[in-house]
């Protein structure tokens, strides 16, 4: 008998791999909310997501725009900024809403001076 296989034949005999299959799917569908949950079109739902990400050259960010969402920057962040607006996104998206209203508040003011 050999130590290390003991131990496997323990562990997946204890939870066959059609059980693990059918508890992820179930999961999968909780944890994934859908456009009608939150209010939010699948665009502007994609578009949250891709503020998530942290980027640290602006050449870099647009050109992932172009690729992602077949628009120009301009055009890209006129849709972010309406979007900002939207009680639905600040509900969906918190912490990414917040921070991006911050940011541009802090941009407007700068142009104000």
């Amino acid at each position: 008998m050999v130590p290390g296989d003991a131990g496997s034949t323990s562990r997946s005999a204890m939870m066959p791999a059609v059980d693990q299959a059918d508890t992820n799917d179930e999961d999968d569908q909780v944890a994934q909310p859908s456009a009608v949950d939150t209010g939010l079109t699948e665009r502007e739902e994609q578009i949250l997501a891709f503020e998530r990400k942290w980027w640290k050259h602006a050449g870099a960010k647009e050109q992932a725009i172009r690729d992602a969402f077949d628009l120009s920057a301009t055009r890209y962040y006129q849709l972010l900024n309406g979007l900002l607006d939207n009680p639905a996104a600040l509900a969906a998206e918190p912490v990414v809403v917040s921070r991006l209203r911050r940011l541009r508040s802090t941009r407007a003011r700068s142009r104000r001076r």
